[in-house]
């Protein structure tokens, strides 16, 4: 086995580097998780995720979670309403669509981001994770490699896997290829008990999604659990607007003035979200890895999730390749189909990269869609066919 006697550190403790440590440990591997947050309840988690079939799922299925899974997920999340920028309903599948079944391909159950966690965390060996340890750098020593970490400890491993996200900082020590800017800002909020707190927007939201489009600007949300819902304001702009706006992300006031006057034509409704949002806004670049990316690859390092492929959200893809990177890394570290970590490690890779970039290029093409002049006829006829 190639694993044998070999100490595994998993940096970044997502749903991507969770998921794997799950799949190694049912393999008997010995797995430590690195993670930067302080504690488990350290972070409000961003908009609820769709898990495929053939991705999220089965890398649940295989790590004994889907039961779990199944007893968590929001039920009618996946419903969606299309509305312009006037909050005129152009599309709902809330009364037409049909539950959903497992199994079944075109079957995405939503799942709220904390909830994920949660279950992932709670599958682990207690002590896999070794909370503040914040990554600063690493130096090879013997066969792997000495972690440094930002609170002065340092650890040692024969194998590293970086799954600590679009900024990985152990990207770097695989390869310089960087991300380019996808031309797409989004500014994220979060809403607490949303049907009190933003009634206009959570009548037409009813527990599911909401895609507005108009003037090439969007507003995207999804119901996550406990009442609360998560929201986008997406649209195109220079990679500095975050820098450059003089907005003040934490005074709900100064970026209500700054929608009024960039989504000028947009419906009064929308303002309810400005008005009540809980906590700074977070202005989000919206970066793609270039579909081309190659590298040689080593024999005690590699990257899977964002840190090896970040792309837009545009085709809901990011956490489900995530996932299955984890899915298909577990699978070949622990086969007898490669003669050493190095060759194992260049199969995951060059297949990892090969479906990361069919992707990464389909979420590129709907984030144009998305904010072209015709984006609310583009999504209605995909929708109507879908």
């Amino acid at each position: 086995m190639l694993l044998q006697n070999k100490k595994i550190a998993i940096i970044g403790g997502g749903p991507g580097g969770l998921t794997l440590s799950r799949l190694l440990q049912l393999k008997g591997a010995d797995i430590k998780v690195y993670e930067r947050d302080l504690n488990k309840n350290a972070r409000v988690q961003g908009a609820p995720l769709d898990l495929h079939e053939e991705s999220g799922l089965a890398a649940l299925r295989k790590a004994n979670l889907l039961e779990e899974f199944k007893n968590n997920f929001l039920p009618e999340a996946d419903r969606t309403t299309i509305i312009n920028e006037k909050a005129e309903i152009f599309f709902s599948d809330h009364e037409t669509k049909k539950a959903g079944k497992f199994g079944d391909q075109h079957f995405r159950p939503e799942i709220d981001r904390g909830v994920l966690r949660r279950i992932l965390l709670e599958s682990l060996k207690p002590g896999t994770i070794v909370w503040d340890s914040h990554f600063t750098s690493m130096e090879k020593q013997n066969e792997g490699w000495l972690l440094h970490f930002k609170n002065g400890t340092t650890a040692y491993a024969d194998i590293v896997i970086a799954a600590d996200g679009a900024n990985s900082k152990i990207r770097p020590y695989i390869t310089d290829i960087k991300p380019f800017y996808s031309g797409i800002t989004m500014l994220e909020g979060n809403i607490y008990d949303a049907k009190k707190s933003v009634p206009q927007v959570a009548a037409i939201l009813r527990g599911g999604k909401i895609m507005a489009f108009g003037n090439t600007k969007n507003i995207l949300m999804g119901q996550k659990a406990d009442g609360e819902i998560g929201f986008y304001a997406s649209f195109k702009t220079d990679a500095n607007w975050a820098v450059n706006s003089g907005l003040d992300f934490s005074n709900k006031e100064q970026v209500l003035d700054w929608f009024k006057k960039e989504y000028f034509e947009w419906s009064s409704i929308w303002y309810e979200l400005f008005e009540n949002v809980a906590g700074p806004f977070v202005p989000r670049l919206i970066y793609c890895m270039p579909l081309d990316q190659t590298w040689e690859a080593l024999p005690n390092l590699t990257m899977l999730g964002d840190a090896a492929h970040v792309m837009p959200p545009f085709a809901g893809e990011g956490v489900n390749m995530a996932m299955l990177d984890a899915l298909e890394l577990s699978e070949t570290l622990t086969s007898n189909e490669h003669n050493s970590l190095q060759q194992a490690i260049s199969f995951y890779e060059i297949n990892m990269r090969k479906r990361a970039a069919i992707m990464a290029k389909e979420s590129l093409d709907n984030g144009e869609k998305m904010h072209s002049p015709t984006a609310l006829n583009d999504m209605l006829n995909f929708f109507s066919r879908h």
